[in-house]
């Protein structure tokens, strides 16, 4: 994969737990980065939720390597919240990082 085929603009976010007083914690995002992605809709499929029918779409997005990626981030694209599923430094090099991914959360 060359860098030419990253065309697409995705903000990588992380989550800030703040407690709120009973024990547990709110959970709100904070952008990390905005990187270069080629991103590559895999596969969707509606299911049940409640008295709807909610759709998710399982994607794969390629991105320079970065080392603070983690499973608990998240990405925003095209207004989009992809929840991150696995990670792979697809070539063993620390080039690039495969970024397979849910959409649908909040």
């Amino acid at each position: 994969m060359n860098a030419g085929a990253m065309r697409e603009r995705a903000t990588l976010q992380a989550p800030v737990r703040t407690p709120d007083g009973a024990g547990g914690a709110d959970v709100s995002w904070s952008d990390v980065a905005t990187v270069w992605a080629s991103v590559m809709v895999l596969s969707g499929r509606e299911r049940p939720a409640g008295e709807r029918m909610e759709a998710r779409r399982r994607l794969q997005v390629l991105i320079r390597y970065r080392s603070d990626v983690t499973p608990d981030m998240r990405l925003m694209w095209q207004g989009r919240v992809l929840d991150i599923r696995t990670l792979c430094d697809i070539d063993g090099k620390r080039h690039m990082l495969l970024i397979d991914c849910e959409e649908g959360g909040q």
